[in-house]
């Protein structure tokens, strides 16, 4: 397995090459410190089974850099790792080609699962984070993303989370989280009552 660790506090690195060995017993870790020698060791090889990303190491860019990272590494997926632990911060990282988002404060136990589960092919979100978009006041179309938004007009549409996807160029499983933000700012426990509530609000047109 050859996994890219792209950060710039070495101290974070090293940890991070520990808790990485525990993923398998042949673990090939590739370092970058910086955003530029990052996409050149990407764009150099076509072998990495995933990639761990610093938002915020220099020449990084934020989320414009991880698209960037996104396009050269292509299906493999790509975690981010932040000190942020912002929702918006998260949903736009998932919206940019991630498939998970990891806060540096996440206990190495609970990292090597997330790992695990994104290598498997799934999507990680900190539990943390749902649990905050559940709490979310929902009164005002205000508390929907653009990307919401978007995704909400292709539901009322009739459109499945696959279809969704594809018109958005987004994973299904990114969708699902989408889906799942809206219904929860919304009130809502199901797609079609999302419909039907953001139409009342006028979020969506009748």
């Amino acid at each position: 397995m050859k996994i890219l660790l792209a950060d710039d506090h070495t101290l974070f690195r090293e940890g991070l090459r520990h808790v990485m060995d525990m993923l398998d017993d042949d673990v090939d870790i590739v370092e970058a410190e910086d955003f530029t020698t990052a996409i050149q060791l990407v764009q150099d090889t076509d072998d990495f089974d995933l990639a761990l990303i610093d938002l915020n190491m220099p020449g990084m860019d934020s989320f414009q850099g991880l698209k960037t990272v996104k396009e050269s590494i292509g299906s493999k997926p790509i975690v981010v790792v932040s000190a942020s632990d912002s929702r918006e911060d998260v949903l736009r990282a998932m919206d940019s080609g991630a498939a998970g988002y990891i806060p540096k404060t996440l206990s190495s136990s609970v990292l090597v699962g997330a790992l695990k589960l994104v290598l498997s092919g799934g999507v990680y979100l900190p539990l943390a984070l749902l649990q905050e978009a559940e709490n979310a006041d929902a009164n005002s179309s205000a508390h929907l993303t653009p990307r919401q938004r978007e995704v909400l007009d292709l539901l009322a549409h009739g459109l499945s989370n696959k279809e969704i996807g594809s018109r958005l160029t987004l994973s299904e499983g990114t969708v699902k989280l989408h889906v799942t933000a809206l219904m929860k700012a919304l009130e809502v426990n199901n797609r079609t009552k999302a419909v039907i509530k953001a139409t009342e609000l006028g979020i969506l047109k009748k």
